[in-house]
């Protein structure tokens, strides 16, 4: 007989942390499997395979993304096969989602937006975010002692999927870094970025700090410019610069190299080294 917890979403959120998923990922999978539950309107242990095949219809009916189907999906089959341990195979292939290649900046448009900040830590935050591939909860996290200085590296920790990775350091950003470190006197348990009030910067300061200075100098489609559209054009100027696949996919903490290579579609071809048979 299967046990069934009591507190599913305490359960769920439990299983998430054991596996090193994230908080967001957890707050996910609990909103998609309680929005499952009370849809079906059934015990936990009389839920067949068909009742999971009839909501996700149920939803492709409501004209949901791919991306999002592909979410509920994959919510139920976690509490299911690793909350549950129920040996239910739900033997349902996932929504095709749209391929859509990420919007980069130009290493023009990259220089105009950091021209364009006045406040020079505002600015040294955007100069880490592209120049390292970072994601922006990952900057708002790194600590002094994360960084090795003196060899231009350091290490993100606990990033995605609760994975340690290293990253480079641009000689640039080492010494504003270096001159941070000394104004505000941080110790080695400091967050590198804080605010006047000694807490971490928010993840919306810094979108707006890039909104406003995207908006400031025209860049084009400046609305959908977003701290993530930087780690983009760091992978795609890598690319762009000669560094392999494998290379840009260990400083981006990539698992696949398939997630990789879509930046290889927004590179310069001769970067790619194509060249067209008219010229032959």
């Amino acid at each position: 007989m299967s046990y069934y917890p009591v507190d599913i979403e305490k359960a769920i959120v439990k299983e998430c942390s054991r596996r090193r998923l994230s908080p967001r990922t957890a707050k996910t999978y609990v909103y998609c499997v309680n929005r499952f539950l009370k849809w079906s309107r059934k015990e936990i242990g009389k839920i067949s395979k068909k009742d999971v095949r009839l909501f996700l219809d149920h939803l492709s009916d409501k004209k949901l993304s791919g991306n999002s189907l592909n979410t509920y999906h994959m919510a139920i089959r976690f509490l299911f096969q690793d909350v549950l341990d129920k040996k239910m195979w739900i033997n349902i292939k996932y929504s095709k989602v749209p391929e859509k290649l990420p919007s980069v900046l130009s290493k023009e448009e990259i220089r105009k937006l950091l021209n364009s900040i006045a406040n020079w830590k505002h600015r040294l935050m955007i100069e880490f975010l592209y120049s390292s591939g970072l994601r922006v909860s990952e900057l708002l996290n790194i600590k002094i002692k994360d960084l090795v200085l003196d060899k231009n590296f350091g290490y993100v920790r606990n990033g995605k999927g609760g994975k340690d990775r290293l990253i480079i350091l641009s000689k640039i950003v080492r010494e504003k870094i270096r001159n941070l470190i000394e104004i505000e006197k941080l110790g080695e348990d400091s967050y590198l970025f804080q605010s006047n009030r000694n807490k971490k910067y928010s993840v919306r300061s810094v979108q707006q700090i890039i909104r406003k200075s995207s908006k400031k100098v025209k860049l084009i489609n400046w609305k959908e410019i977003h701290p993530h559209t930087l780690r983009h054009s760091f992978a795609t100027h890598l690319i762009e610069n000669g560094y392999d696949i494998s290379q840009v996919q260990a400083l981006l903490g990539h698992k696949s190299p398939e997630t990789t290579m879509i930046y290889t579609h927004i590179s310069s071809p001769k970067m790619i080294n194509v060249k067209s048979p008219l010229d032959n």
